[in-house]
Order: structure tokens, then sequence, then C-alpha cells
């Protein structure tokens, strides 16, 4: 793992430029991007200071020698991952049949191994590189039960600088026994230890996670919604599942009958909240999309776990209707999801809206992946977009992977056709480099490939 340069000095990289400043949903697509075909982005600090064209923004920075060069690329912000589990890495395409069999037979043995912080490390170093060489910069993560694994996971995350949402499990009933929480009140206290102890350490921010609904006590919820409030004006997330099954919503009406419906359960226990983060979705009624549009809470799309599963369909169009629109940002939710990458989850998406009579073009599609993602996490002031003040979280997609891909480009009109074919495809190699705050993180050209941040202290 080489560490090399020198993140304060000006830096600047040259290519074709994407990015996006508005919601392609909410209104004309057109005037949401930008797409510059030779731009320049400055960065100094970890932070873009300046951007645009190229003979115009280099004019203005004189003393600008060291740029990178991208052709036949596309530089766009960083991916987002609004959901997924760095512990099931290992299970990853694990035969299996609906979610809660598949979490019996494979999710919770392996989760039982993250006690030992080896395991835990070895984990955060493959998930790492596994998401960095897609393009993701940003993701927010489930860990498991044991503090260990929160360590391991931030500590890695460190070493790259990347900006990290991620939180202990909490899990007292109806899990295995070796992920069981002792007490609801230990849990808690152990998840506000770890909350202080990572939550604004560098980039890292902290995650109040019940596993779901059923997999904690009342007791528990209730005292986990009460440390989400305590600590929401902080910037801490609170980050669950929702809706994924109609036998998992079976379950929780069973487990809580005396509440109307899911998303209430957690709304009782004060978990609806404007830092809310709620994966899957598939199966929401519509006074539950307006329950979470009222309470500003996130619905994270993963297509591929939920096509793997079974478990249903996520209907953007349903998510982000009018007047009610709730904010949607793109998951993976590996190992459910059968892969790292953001781009391959937006063919899936694809699919899924084609089977409900909709579509999802290049724009809205990598909007999701960008802007739409910081935004349903409440970080678009920072990430998710290419302008001055942002930090420079970016990746690098080449338009010319291999040479099938370039023949296949060759009949494409503009640079909206080449994303999407880009998409539909979703080559392996389709990343060429990953830039984390300024500093090039993964390059594929480079026989290392990965670099941890050089203001690392390992």
């Amino acid at each position: 793992m080489n560490k090399s340069g020198n993140n304060n000095e000006l830096k600047g990289i040259r290519g074709s430029i994407l990015t996006f400043k508005g919601n392609p949903f909410k209104e004309s697509p057109e005037r949401c991007c930008d797409f510059i075909k030779d731009g320049l982005i400055v960065i100094a600090d970890g932070q873009i200071t300046d951007v645009g064209e190229y003979q115009i923004v280099k004019d203005r920075n004189k003393t600008l020698d060291k740029i990178d060069v991208y052709q036949d690329s596309v530089i766009m912000p960083g991916f987002i991952d609004c959901h997924t589990h760095y512990v099931q890495s290992s299970i990853i395409g694990s035969f299996g049949d609906k979610l809660i069999d598949w979490l019996n037979q494979y999710t919770f043995p392996v989760e039982s191994t993250f006690k030992d912080k080896h395991v835990a490390e070895t984990a955060a170093k493959v998930f790492f590189r596994q998401i960095l060489s897609h393009g993701t910069t940003t993701a927010n993560v489930f860990a498991t039960t044991f503090e260990e694994s929160v360590d391991a996971f931030f500590e890695e995350s460190m070493r790259y600088n990347t900006r990290m949402i991620s939180g202990k499990v909490l899990q007292n009933r109806n899990v295995t026994r070796s992920l069981c929480d002792k007490s609801a009140e230990e849990s808690v206290e152990i998840t506000e230890q770890l909350l202080k102890k990572w939550h604004g350490k560098g980039r890292q921010l902290y995650a109040v996670i019940p596993r779901f609904a059923p997999t904690s006590t009342p007791r528990q919820l209730r005292l986990a919604g009460e440390l989400y409030q305590k600590y929401i004006d902080c910037g801490v997330y609170l980050h669950s599942h929702l809706d994924e099954s109609v036998e998992e919503i079976k379950w929780v009406s069973e487990l809580f009958p005396y509440i109307q419906n899911y998303a209430e359960v957690y709304d009782c226990f004060g978990m609806l909240d404007r830092l809310t983060v709620m994966a899957h979705c598939c199966v929401v009624n519509e006074y539950e999309w307006q329950l979470l549009y009222e309470k500003n809470c996130a619905a994270i799309h993963c297509p591929s776990s939920n096509l793997f599963l079974g478990g249903g369909q996520f209907k953007y169009w349903e998510a982000i209707k009018q007047p009610r629109s709730v904010k949607v940002g793109m998951g993976t939710d590996v190992g459910g999801g059968t892969g790292f990458s953001i781009i391959r989850e937006l063919a899936d998406a694809y699919k899924v809206a084609m089977i409900g009579s909709h579509n999802l073009d290049a724009i809205h599609s990598l909007y999701m992946a960008t802007r739409g993602g910081a935004e349903a996490l409440n970080l678009d002031d920072k990430i998710g977009s290419i302008k001055p003040g942002y930090e420079a979280d970016l990746a690098v997609i080449n338009l010319t992977p291999d040479s099938f891909t370039s023949w296949r480009l060759n009949n494409t009109s503009d640079i909206f056709e080449k994303l999407f074919a880009l998409i539909s495809l979703s080559p392996d190699n389709l990343v060429s480099a990953t830039y984390v705050a300024g500093h090039k993180v993964f390059d594929r050209a480079d026989t290392s490939q990965f670099c941890y941040s050089p203001d690392c202290s390992d």
C-alpha cells in the first residue's frame, strides 16, 4: 500500500466533466446538470477551488503546474452508496431463499465472526478496495453488533480519508445468540461511546443502527430513538431497513400489533427525522410515503438485492410523487446485493423501472448516484457535485474500457447516450481513477493501484 503526494499543493484534473446542480425529477433535466467537454478542476487542501472550461480556469490559476489529464473519459462526483453492509462482503452471491432464511443461513453466522478484530480488519480492507475501484467515495454502512467491527471500519476509512457513515448494529432479539446484545441499556451505552469516539473524527460520521424493527425489543427501539434525538443536531444518523418484503411486513405486524404500519413503528420510537435513512422501501403504502415525506427521511433503492432475494421492487415513481416527494438514493446492499458497483445498480434500477412501465435515463440515474445520494444523506453542501467549496471526491469514468465498449460507443450521438450505454454494460474496469479529498486513492493504470491518504497516520 503506497502513500504519496502532498494534499496541500495546488493540483488540477483535466478532462470532460459532468456534474449536477439540481434535481431532474423536479425540474428540467437539461438545467440540472453541466457537461464541460474540455474542463479543469483545481484542488487545494482537499477541496475544489475552481472548475470550468480548461483554458479559462488555467488562466485564472497561473501557478498551477501539476495536472492529471484524462482523455476519452468523464470526470464525475464520486459515487455515493447509501446502504450497504461491509460485514457481508464474504457472503456476496450466496444461494438462498427469502430474506429471513438468507439471514439465518448466511448473514448471522458470518457476522458472528466479527468479534475477532482481525476478521473485521481484513473485511474492511477488502471492502474499501472494492468500492474505491468502482468509484464510490462515500457509503452509509452497517457494521455489526461488536465494537471491533465499528473500529476496524472507521480505522480503514481514516487511512483513505473517505467520508463514511457507520455504526454498531443494535439487535437484542430474533437473531442468533452470538450476535444478540446482552441488554437494551448496555447496547445503547456502547453505541454512545462509539459515537463519541468516531463521529466528526476526520471525515467520519456516525449512525444509530437498529438492524430492523423485528430484531429489537420495544425497549431497545425506545432507547435508540432517544439517543438519535439527543445527537441529531450534531449530524448523527438513524439507519435501518423498511418494508423490504411482504413476509417482513407481516412479521412486524405480529410483533407490533398495536401499531398501524411498519413506518409508524419507527416513528413511535422517535426514529423518523431529517437524518433518517431507510433502505429498500419496496412495499410502501401511501400513508407511509406521506409520513416519510413529512419527517424528511430518505428512501434507498437497492435493486440488485431486491431482485436477488425476491423481496420486491422499489417504485421510484411513487417515492418521488409530487407534492410529497421523498429523497431517494442508491444502495448496493452487499451482500444481498451482488456487486459493489453503483453503476451496475443503476443498470438494475432501469430494468426494475421498465417492469413498472417507467424508465430511467442517464441524467436521472447518475443524479441518484451522485447529488441525489448526497441529498438523501443531507451532505449535498459537501459532496455530490463538482463546484468550488466542495470536497474533492471524484470518479474518472473511462469511455474506452475495452475494445467492444469503445466500438459500441462509436454508435452514439452524444455524451448521455454514451453514459447510458456504459450503465447498461457496466464493465468491471469502467473506473480509471478515484480521488478522495483531492488525493488519488485508486489508479487502475498503477501497478499498486491503491494508495492511502498522505495525511493518514499509518
